[in-house]
C-alpha cells in the first residue's frame, strides 16, 4: 500500500497560494478564491479586488493577504468578515494564533499582531523576515529572518524576542506537530524539536542530495517536494514498503501542503492540483476525518464562543489572569488554563 492520486482539478488560472482548511483547501487563483472540499466540490468562490497571495485557516476563520492588505474572511460561505488593514510595502506572510488572533510579517521589518476578527492590537520589531514558522504555544513563536537564523518571540503584556542560534539554515519548513524540517548551509537535511531557548532534539537525516521547496509531515514521516517536481519521503525505513519517491514521471510543480495526517495537496502555478491520501494510513484518516469534522463544527458555533473568548484574551492581555483563567476553562481550554496557572505561580504578569 502507497500514496496514490485520489482526484485532480485545474484551476483556471495561475495559482497564487494554497492553504488547508477544514479537511479542504482554499486556492487562490487569479482573482478567484475558491474552497474546494475533501472530494473536490467546490464550497464557495468569491471575487477578490486584487489576488490573493497567502492565506491560512483559523476556527472557522480564513485570513487572506493581497496587494498591501489584510482580510478576514468565513470559512463557512467566503463572505467578508473584516475590511483588513493595511502596512507601508504590504504584509508578506500570515501566521494563525492558537485559540484565535493572527500574527503577520511586514515588509519593513516588523510582525504584527491582530484579534481573531482582524482588529490590529500592536506591533513589534522584529527585523526583516523570511518565513513564519509556527507557535510553541500561544505566547511563544518562531520566525527566519532575512539572514536564514531562528528567532523566538515572546508575546505577553511585555514583548521580548532572542535568537535561538547563531546558525544559518538555507531552508526552513513550518512547524508541524511541534517539528521542523530545515536544511544547512552544506546541503544536509536537519529534523529538530525546538523549544524557546534552543532544542529538545536535533538530528541530521541521511539523504541524498536533495533542493527542497516544501514540506509537510504526514502520519508516515515527513514528505519534502523537490526543486524537480518529485516528493521525498525522508522518514523511510529500508524494510519500510512505502516508495521514498512519488510522481518521478510527472511534474507536481513547487506547491504543498498537508491536509490531514493521511492526504497531502501538490499544485503546479499554472493550476493543476492533485490531492493525494495514503489508505495503509486507515486509523490517521480517521482522526484526520474526526479533527477537520470538529474544526468545521467549531466554525459553525464560532459567533456562539467568540464573545467569551474574546473577553478571555482581552483579560490576559490585561494581566487580569484570574479572570482569564475562569473563562479560558469555562471554554474548555484546560492548556491556556495550566499556562496562566504557571504564569501566577511565576509572580504573575
Amino acid at each position: 500500500m502507497s500514496w496514490s492520486i485520489t482526484w485532480s482539478w485545474q484551476a483556471p488560472r495561475r495559482i497564487a497560494a494554497l492553504a488547508p482548511v477544514e479537511g479542504g483547501m482554499v486556492v487562490s487563483s487569479g482573482l478567484d478564491l475558491l474552497m474546494i472540499e475533501a472530494d473536490g466540490s467546490i464550497r464557495w468562490k468569491v471575487e477578490l479586488p486584487f489576488k490573493a497571495h497567502c492565506a491560512q485557516a483559523n476556527n472557522g476563520v480564513l485570513g487572506i493577504l493581497a496587494a498591501h492588505g489584510f482580510y478576514v474572511l468565513s470559512t463557512l460561505d467566503g463572505t467578508m468578515l473584516h475590511e483588513g488593514r493595511s502596512t507601508t510595502g504590504g504584509f508578506t506572510e500570515i501566521l494563525a494564533r492558537p485559540g484565535g488572533g493572527w500574527i503577520l510579517s511586514g515588509r519593513q521589518g516588523h510582525l504584527h499582531l491582530f484579534t481573531h476578527e482582524g482588529t490590529g492590537l500592536r506591533r513589534l520589531d522584529s527585523g526583516k523576515v523570511r518565513r513564519l514558522l509556527g507557535w510553541l504555544d500561544r505566547e511563544h513563536m518562531m520566525w527566519q529572518d532575512s539572514d536564514g537564523k531562528l528567532w523566538c518571540a515572546r508575546l505577553a503584556q511585555s514583548d521580548q524576542k532572542r535568537i535561538l542560534e547563531d546558525r544559518v539554515w538555507s531552508w526552513v519548513t513550518p512547524l508541524m506537530n511541534g517539528r521542523i524540517l530545515m536544511q544547512s548551509s552544506d546541503g544536509g537535511i536537519w529534523e529538530g524539536v525546538p523549544h524557546p531557548f534552543g532544542w529538545d532534539s536535533l538530528e541530521r537525516i541521511e539523504y541524498e542530495s536533495l533542493e527542497p521547496m516544501e514540506g509537510v509531515r504526514s502520519a508516515d514521516g515527513w514528505w519534502v517536494l523537490g526543486i524537480e517536481g518529485h516528493l521525498h519521503h525522508l522518514s523511510a525505513h529500508a524494510e519500510s514498503e512505502t516508495p521514498t519517491l512519488l510522481g518521478e514521471s510527472m511534474n507536481l510543480g513547487d506547491l504543498l501542503i498537508g491536509l490531514t495526517p493521511d492526504t497531502m495537496v501538490t499544485a503546479t502555478r499554472e493550476g493543476l492540483i492533485r490531492r493525494w491520501s495514503a489508505p495503509h494510513l486507515a486509523q490517521a484518516e480517521r482522526q484526520g476525518r474526526y479533527q477537520a469534522a470538529a474544526e468545521a463544527a467549531l466554525a459553525k458555533n464560532w459567533e456562539e464562543r467568540k464573545a467569551l473568548f474574546m473577553r478571555a484574551q482581552t483579560a490576559e492581555d490585561e494581566g487580569r489572569l484570574s479572570r482569564a483563567v475562569e473563562l479560558y476553562g469555562a471554554l474548555g481550554r484546560s492548556e491556556d488554563v495550566r499556562r496562566l496557572l504557571k504564569r501566577q505561580k511565576e509572580g504573575g504578569e
